[in-house]
């Protein structure tokens, strides 16, 4: 099998040269921009996070997948991840179904419950209606993907009677994968659904997830399914030397990591831990043989169809993600390939 290699951000917002976060609209320019030089360099797909808070501008992922599919060519547009409990699926396949149309059948979307809820509260939903609003909502949206007329009734929406939803999808259908954390239900759930699975591993070795991986294949096996690919997302930077690397994520990292901590009650992210996990964890922080060495250690573990790097590293500036992407594509990349075709 093939193995697909992408890039993911959330829009972290930025920092100028002067320490300075930038405005929102800035940052979402920005990454247009990085997702046009991605697709230049040989990455295989965007994967643009869905967020409704001040530190990721990007809220609403199509309408910036739709201006990027306009400047690029071949780079497949997803989504990493739409939080469908918090969306309506009907609406959710309809902006797809147009991103897929005007892209040349280009558009993915993975969908998950979303580690951050603050798009609960602002679209009306109740958060103790959490579960039942993804699991209903994953069954509808798998229905519409799938029948042209759907019948269908739950509890958190109004139902359907053999209702048709436009514009149709094209003969290919739609790409659709499920974000997981790491529960052995949310795997299950994948393979009920027959989606494709990608692990969120943003902590820890990523051999860690092999009783997740090991559970996929199984609950496939007992279904009756043909194995179904799997992915991986995790976080890194590639700079020339692993010095710089090191030296260019840690602050911004920090600042994501403590920011977010002080919501969570984590303590203040420590050096020594940061180097911890770029050495033995889930950041691939360094130079592009580092990098590369240990994506395809990944790979090669947890037999992947696809690695997608979160590059977008808190506050870290917008020239050092563009030379990060370019590292990436140009060097990274290739080396991957050789490290798998090898064994």
């Amino acid at each position: 099998m093939t193995v697909e290699f992408g890039l993911d951000t959330f829009g972290d917002v930025t920092w100028d040269s002067g320490k300075r976060l930038l405005p929102q609209r800035e940052v979402l320019r920005h990454v247009v921009e990085e997702a046009v030089l991605a697709d230049e360099v040989g990455v295989d797909v965007i994967g643009l996070g869905e967020h409704h808070r001040d530190d990721f501008a990007i809220s609403a992922p199509e309408i910036l997948l739709a201006a990027i599919g306009a400047r690029t060519s071949r780079i497949r547009l997803g989504t990493a991840v739409t939080v469908l409990g918090a969306d309506d699926p009907v609406r959710l396949f309809q902006r797809f179904s147009t991103l897929d149309a005007i892209s040349g059948g280009r558009a993915e979307v993975t969908l998950g419950r979303g580690s951050f809820t603050e798009s609960f509260p602002l679209f009306g939903f109740d958060m103790a209606d959490y579960h039942t609003l993804f699991e209903e909502k994953l069954d509808l949206f798998a229905r519409l993907i799938r029948q042209e007329e759907v019948t269908w009734s739950g509890t958190t929406r109004a139902p359907l009677e053999r209702q048709r939803v436009w514009p149709p999808l094209g003969e290919q259908g739609l790409r659709c994968w499920i974000g997981v954390g790491g529960s052995p239900e949310s795997v299950v759930r994948a393979v009920r659904y027959r989606m494709p699975m990608i692990l969120a591993i943003i902590g820890g070795s990523a051999r860690r997830f092999l009783p997740f991986v090991d559970l996929y294949r199984r609950a496939s096996d007992q279904a009756g399914l043909a194995p179904m690919p799997l992915g991986v997302h995790s976080p890194g930077h590639v700079a020339p030397t692993d010095e710089q690397a090191r030296d260019e994520a840690f602050p911004a990292y920090k600042a994501l990591h403590d920011r977010i901590g002080s919501e969570r009650g984590w303590p203040s992210l420590r050096r020594e831990d940061f180097l911890r996990e770029v050495e033995h964890g889930s950041m691939y922080v360094g130079a592009p043989e580092t990098v590369a060495r240990r994506i395809a250690d990944t790979v090669g573990a947890l037999d992947l169809a696809r690695f997608q790097l979160k590059y977008s590293m808190g506050p870290l500036d917008h020239g050092a993600l563009m030379r990060s992407i370019e590292l990436y594509g140009r060097q990274v990349l290739p080396m991957v390939r050789d490290m798998l075709a090898r064994g």
